[in-house]
């Protein structure tokens, strides 16, 4: 093994080979090595560092992996995901990972699960929805409920009005928080929407993803269904710097996000710093 395969600063040279607009500020990026592999095998919730020469590098979630390609879906925000977003087939990127000790499949066999999401957090929980339904044996009934500003902003749609639809033993709720003409489906906020469908916490985990203020109104509708912290399960991904606890940036208490997390349940949260 050569001293270059052994930093694991150092990202591989990829190329990007398709690009996909999922919304007005979203596209999903396909990666694979110059020899037509991919990077690295990810485990759902298990995320990936993207860089771009002289611009930068961030974390991002892995929503999609095959045999010879990953792909990470990245929403318009700074820099760096300008510079993606400006990027061609063909187009080279560094990739190195994969970081985070991803959701707990094993632990979540068996159970039903109920998945609660909005806006871009469906990018690091649609893993784990497609490994529920590639092994859908080991896991019990599954909901997923996902919302997002307006229809425009729904990403994976071809997931959620093809893919999704009609399977057994699944149930697919979605809302946004502005009507159109052309939506036909539920208005208002995921928090309020969650009471309404009123889901069973009896034998179910729960997988919670969204921005910050979604979570913060939707943990106490949870608590008055009845859900313990020990079954709701989130995602701190957005703290992850350096992906290796060399930096420190996501340091908690006496937890590393990156070595630690991202993934981690309720009671696990509620034993650290408040920050």
């Amino acid at each position: 093994m050569t001293d270059e395969k052994k930093n694991p600063l150092l990202p591989q040279v990829c190329k990007v080979i398709k690009i996909t607009d999922e919304t007005p500020d979203v596209k999903t990026f396909r990666i694979q090595t110059p020899d037509g592999k991919r990077p690295f095998l990810p485990m759902p919730g298990q995320l990936g560092m993207i860089s771009i020469p002289d611009v930068g590098e961030a974390m991002f979630s892995i929503t999609a992996h095959d045999e010879d390609w990953i792909e990470s879906s990245i929403k318009r925000v700074g820099m760096l995901t300008e510079a993606l977003h400006d990027m061609s087939v063909g187009d080279p990127v560094g990739v190195r990972g994969p970081y985070g000790n991803g959701f707990p499949v094993d632990a979540l066999k068996g159970k039903r699960i109920l998945f609660i999401t909005g806006g871009i957090a469906l990018a690091p929980v649609r893993p784990l929805i497609r490994w529920c339904l590639q092994h859908r044996e080991d896991y019990g009934h599954l909901d997923i409920l996902y919302g997002s500003r307006s229809k425009a902003d729904l990403v994976f749609k071809d997931d959620l009005f093809k893919n999704w639809v009609g399977l057994p033993d699944t149930g697919l709720y979605l809302t946004v928080d502005r009507g159109s003409d052309d939506w036909d489906g539920n208005v208002g906020f995921v928090p309020d929407y969650l009471e309404q469908c009123g889901f069973a916490p009896e034998g179910c985990k729960v997988i919670l993803c969204g921005p910050p203020i979604m979570i913060k109104l939707t943990l106490p509708r949870l608590t008055k269904m009845g859900f313990a912290k020990d079954d709701i399960i989130t995602s701190l991904e957005a703290r992850m710097k350096c992906g290796i606890g060399k930096c420190g940036r996501c340091n908690i208490g006496n937890k590393f996000i990156c070595k630690d997390g991202p993934v981690f349940t309720l009671s696990e949260l509620d034993e650290l710093p408040s920050e």
